[in-house]
């Protein structure tokens, strides 16, 4: 059995509120090979930059502010979904409360599809001492630039790969 059509996500947000997002990074699998990877960088609906958030992932005011919202963005956005059987996220509670709060902001219906914690399959697949990203890709071998949205979803992307889709199963209930 082959691993079902899948597309990971990764946002990175301005500050702490979910509607922030700043980038979003895509990896759409399918047939069991990555079919396509692509990151947007978004403005976000205010200019604040948490110091945290910007210490982060390098982004800044100066990066997004002629980027498209993400309302304007979600045209180009939705057809990645197309065909896909589940979301893969790292620490998909995060992505998954910004996809919907962005979905929300706009008025945009959220994809009906569910989620995968790469945290989660990390753990349960191999005992490394703790479920990084950065730690899983470089057990896996997978380049990884952290926290680099389009790196981030390739990544995670990666992960369920290697796992298996034995290893994945349990997750897609």
């Amino acid at each position: 059995m082959q691993i079902p059509d899948f597309v990971a996500i990764d946002f990175e947000t301005a500050n702490k509120h979910t509607t922030s997002a700043c980038a979003i990074g895509l990896t759409k699998v399918v047939r069991g090979k990555v079919a396509d990877s692509r990151a947007f960088l978004i403005r976000p609906p205010t200019d604040e930059f948490g110091y945290y958030e910007t210490r982060v992932h390098g982004l800044r005011w100066r990066d997004c502010k002629d980027k498209p919202t993400f309302g304007e963005l979600w045209s180009e956005i939705l057809p990645w979904f197309d065909g896909a059987r589940f979301l893969a996220a790292h620490n998909a509670p995060f992505d998954r409360r910004v996809l919907n709060a962005c979905c929300d902001h706009y008025g945009l219906m959220v994809p009906d599809l569910p989620f995968v914690d790469t945290v989660k399959l990390a753990k349960r697949t191999w005992q490394l001492p703790k479920n990084n990203l950065n730690v899983v890709s470089a057990y896996l071998g997978v380049e990884l630039n952290h926290h680099e949205a389009g790196s981030d979803a390739h990544a995670c992307a990666q992960i369920i790969l290697h796992a298996g889709v034995d290893a994945l199963m349990p997750f897609l209930g």
